[in-house]
C-alpha cells in the first residue's frame, strides 16, 4: 500500500452528511488505477470536500499530466480545496457549468442520505427511494467520457434495482467492494463508461450490484490491486467548460487576482460579442414599434414631435385576470367558482429629461 502524501492536511470532520473518504480506503482504491499511456489527463471530484482524495488522485497519475477539477458547497472545505486542485468551485453542483465527457476519471462520493419531498428535478422513485447519491450520479455523469474511470462511492444499501440498473446500462468491467473502514457501511464501485448507455444493462452485473447492496458476499478491496488495472483516459480538447452560474463576490475577486487580464479577454471570457444592429427593410408601423417597445427590444431616448425627450424601456410581463362565478345547487346552497386566466401586460416607463418640463426627472408609465 502506497502512502499518501495529502492525508496529512485533511481535518475529516462530519457535518451536513460529509463523509470524507479515509486514508485506507483511498489508498487502495488508488491501486486499482493507473494512468493514461500518453497524453495530460483531467479528473473531477463534484463533492471534493477539503479536497484531499482529489489531491491523491492527481498526485498519483503523475502530479503535472493531470488537472484535478473538484467543487465543495461548504465554505470552509472548498477554500481549504481551493488550495490543493488546479481549480475548484465554492458551491452547488446544480448550479455548475460542466462540459460533457471532459474527464477521464470521476471520483465521486456523494452527500448520503434521502431527498427532501418537495425537492424538485430528483430521480425518479419508480423503483427505489429518492436518494442524494442518485441525484449526484445523474448530474455528474454527462461529465465523464466514454471509456472513463467511475469511482463511486456510496452507503452500500443505495444500491436497490433502480441505481443498479443505471449502473449496469452504462459502465462494463463493474466491480463492487466493501470499503476497509466500515463505520458508514460504504460500498466502492469501479468502472468504466460504455459508450452505448442505451443498451439493455447487464443482468450479471445488475445482480452483482445488487446483491451489494443486500450486503450479501461484499468483500473488502483488497490492499494489494492484482486484476486488471483501470486505465484513466487521456482528456480531449483544449478548452474545459468549468464555470459557476452564480456571480459569487470572494470567488470572483480571487478570480480577477489570478487573471489580472482577464479584462482585456472580456470578450473571449463572457462570450460578449459586440453585433452591428441592420436596418429594417421598409420604416416600422406604429403596431411594429408599439410591439418591439413593449417587448423590451427597443429602448434609449426619444425625441418627440414637440421637442420633449424620453428615456424609455419597455417590458411585458404576466398578470392573473379573476373572474367569479356563482352556481346554484340541487340541494339550494350555492357553489363559487373563480376562473383564473393568464394575461399579458406591457409596461412602458419613460424618464422626462426635457429641460424646464413640468414633469422633469419623474418616471411616466404607460400600460
Amino acid at each position: 500500500m502506497s502512502a499518501l502524501m495529502f492525508q496529512r492536511l485533511a481535518r475529516n470532520f462530519i457535518k451536513n452528511g460529509y463523509f470524507p473518504t479515509d486514508e485506507d480506503t483511498t489508498s487502495r482504491i488508488l491501486n486499482a488505477i493507473v494512468p493514461a499511456a500518453s497524453g495530460a489527463m483531467r479528473v473531477l471530484d463534484p463533492c471534493a470536500g477539503e479536497g484531499v482524495a482529489l489531491a491523491e488522485v492527481k498526485a498519483h497519475l503523475g502530479g503535472d499530466k493531470a488537472e484535478a477539477y473538484g467543487v465543495e458547497y461548504d465554505r470552509e472545505r472548498a477554500w481549504h480545496a481551493k488550495g490543493l486542485l488546479d481549480r475548484c468551485i465554492h458551491g452547488d453542483f446544480q448550479d455548475c457549468l460542466v462540459g460533457k465527457r471532459q474527464f477521464g476519471l470521476l471520483w465521486l462520493n456523494p452527500p448520503y442520505g434521502d431527498l427532501v419531498s418537495d425537492k424538485s428535478g430528483g430521480p425518479s422513485d419508480g423503483k427505489g427511494r429518492k436518494r442524494l447519491e442518485k441525484l449526484f450520479y445523474q448530474r455528474a455523469l454527462p461529465s465523464l467520457a466514454y471509456g472513463g474511470v467511475l469511482v463511486l462511492i456510496v452507503p452500500h444499501y443505495t444500491l436497490d434495482r433502480e441505481f443498479s440498473t443505471w449502473i449496469a446500462g452504462q459502465f462494463d468491467r463493474v466491480c463492487v467492494y466493501k470499503a476497509p473502514e466500515e463505520r458508514f457501511k460504504q460500498a466502492i464501485v469501479i468502472g468504466v463508461r460504455r459508450r452505448t448507455a442505451d443498451a439493455a444493462p447487464s443482468s450479471l452485473i445488475r445482480e452483482q450490484l445488487e446483491a451489494a447492496g443486500r450486503g450479501e458476499g461484499l468483500e473488502v478491496i483488497p490492499e494489494h490491486w492484482d486484476n486488471l488495472p483501470y486505465a484513466v483516459p487521456a482528456a480531449t480538447g483544449a478548452e474545459v467548460k468549468f464555470a459557476y452560474s452564480v456571480i459569487e463576490p470572494t470567488q470572483l475577486a480571487d478570480e480577477l487576482r489570478r487573471w489580472p487580464s482577464l479584462w482585456e479577454q472580456f470578450e473571449v471570457r463572457f462570450a460578449h460579442v459586440e453585433t452591428t444592429h441592420r436596418r429594417p427593410l421598409r420604416p416600422l408601423s406604429r403596431w411594429h414599434l408599439a410591439l418591439a417597445l413593449a417587448a423590451g427590444q427597443v429602448s434609449g431616448v426619444v425625441h418627440a414631435a414637440g421637442g420633449r425627450r424620453f428615456v424609455v424601456k419597455g417590458d411585458t410581463h404576466k398578470e392573473k385576470d379573476v373572474k367569479t362565478e356563482y352556481e346554484e345547487l340541487p340541494d339550494g346552497t350555492t357553489s363559487e367558482i373563480r376562473i383564473l386566466t393568464d394575461k399579458f401586460v406591457p409596461v412602458i416607463r419613460a424618464l422626462d429629461f426635457t429641460p424646464h418640463s413640468s414633469t422633469y426627472g419623474q418616471v411616466i408609465t404607460i400600460r
